[in-house]
């Protein structure tokens, strides 16, 4: 797969045959989701309270009033107000953010660890908001300047008191002097009205500090993203990507032979034949007990994943006939005697069975010597009654550096590599038909000690 595209069937096959081994990585990850959560991003909530701006505002005039919502004044001011204890205006700026709405409208929003103190910090923050943005209006922020023009309110309102009496106290008769007293009395009076509206409306203050908080902010109903559920849920797949992405890469890096001429290439030796070794779970993990061994077993990572699934066979007639077919050529290659050892790579379980059901066929004829070598570091024994050698091993285990050395060491052993056998494991059929047995002279006797087994002769 290492220079072929990537199929959908590749992914297919992941998810076949490491389910398991995916979602327990998917639980991993929802678990650091759910710690990341706890720990470093608790569950916060944020509520949000509109405030008004009556008159016409530019948007460059929005922007700074949504500086202002936010500055250090307001945020400071809203921090005192609330008594929050350790909580200041430093660390309350970075939970309060605003924004102009269409409509002349600012939204304020606060965050915080429940709905409640959300909601207030929302409320708090509009209301600090309103007051500063009021005070700065006028050009000044000095209080004083209120005082000023509540006063001068009242002055006018004691000046109508006043016309109003002079009014009463002038002669009640219908004669041309009261009758005049009392009309320029009441122009006075409407002068003195026009006069305070026209100095109102000609005040900044008066024209844009009327903001109106539009209501208290809603109480949160929902945690703000990302929640906790959004981060497990990002966790799990995070680490089911990772490991899917691990495994596409993995397999592109291996540079491990999978097919038969790749193989045959690499020994530099003929083809003899593929031979069948039926999928027991290959017998020596059986013998596994460890923790570790029934771990790898229980999420399928004893197994290849980047193999071709195998095969459904027959019966084991027909898996016989394989390995018969591989002894005739070697008898119609070779002159007599056929002496032969089987060099079977160190490790390859699927080969060292198919090595030993090959013993069995052969009725020593060709006779047959099983050696295990070591594919990194391979040795073959020395020719004694043995001429040639017969490489078998299966696909998709072995590079074709570690192919060649074996070759080389045949080559140095005094064995002439006469051919390539290769093994592979198959699906067997459940029938009731009784299989052929193996005849008695062709018993399986052959027993591996260390790198290699005794002559079965």
């Amino acid at each position: 797969m290492n220079d072929d595209t990537i199929r959908l069937a590749t992914i297919g096959r992941i998810l076949r045959r490491r389910w398991r081994l995916l979602a327990v990585l998917a639980v991993v990850g929802a678990l650091v989701g759910y710690g990341t959560s706890a720990l470093l991003l608790p569950p916060r909530y944020t509520a949000e309270a509109s405030v008004l701006l009556p008159g016409q505002w530019e948007e460059r005039e929005l922007l700074t009033q949504v500086d202002i919502a936010t500055s250090s004044a307001v945020v400071d001011r809203a921090a005192a107000a609330l008594h929050w204890k350790g909580v200041d205006g430093t660390e309350l700026r970075d939970k309060v953010s605003a924004k102009a709405d269409d409509g002349n409208i600012i939204k304020v929003s606060g965050t915080a660890d429940t709905p409640e103190r959300a909601q207030r910090l929302a409320d708090q923050l509009a209301q600090q908001f309103v007051t500063f943005a009021t005070r700065i209006a006028g050009g000044s922020t000095d209080p004083a300047a209120d005082t000023a023009t509540e006063a001068l309110r009242k002055q006018v309102a004691k000046t109508n008191r006043r016309i109003t009496e002079l009014a009463d106290a002038a002669d009640p008769g219908q004669t041309v002097e009261s009758v005049q007293t009392r009309t320029e009395l009441e122009a006075l009076r409407t002068g003195l009205a026009d006069a305070m509206k026209k100095l109102e409306e000609a005040n900044p203050a008066t024209a844009k500090a009327g903001l109106v908080v539009m209501g208290p902010a809603p109480r949160p109903t929902g945690a703000a993203a990302p929640t906790r559920t959004q981060l497990i849920a990002g966790g799990a797949l995070l680490f089911f990507l990772l490991a899917v992405v691990g495994h596409l890469a993995t397999a592109r890096m291996n540079r491990r032979l999978r097919t038969e001429p790749e193989i045959v290439a690499a020994l530099g030796a003929p083809f003899l034949g593929t031979v069948d070794v039926p999928d027991e779970r290959h017998g020596h993990q059986s013998q596994s007990h460890g923790a570790r061994a029934r771990l790898r077993r229980f999420l399928g990572t004893d197994t290849r994943w980047d193999l071709p699934a195998p095969l459904l066979s027959g019966d084991e007639a027909e898996r016989r006939i394989r390995y018969r077919r591989v002894c005739t050529r070697l008898r119609n290659q070779l002159p007599a005697p056929r002496r032969l050892l089987v060099v079977v790579p160190e490790g390859d379980e699927i080969a060292r069975l198919a090595a030993g059901q090959l013993v069995a066929e052969s009725a020593n004829d060709p006779r047959l010597r099983v050696v295990e070598v070591s594919a990194d570091r391979p040795i073959v024994p020395d020719s004694d009654t043995e001429s040639a050698a017969l490489a078998l091993l299966s696909a998709g285990n072995w590079t074709a550096a570690e192919l060649a050395g074996i070759a080389e060491a045949c080559a140095d052993g005094g064995h002439e590599l006469v051919g390539v056998v290769v093994a592979g494991t198959v699906h067997t059929r459940t029938t009731g038909k009784t299989a052929d047995r193996l005849s008695d002279d062709a018993t399986l006797t052959f027993a591996v000690h260390g790198h290699a087994t005794g002559d079965p002769a």
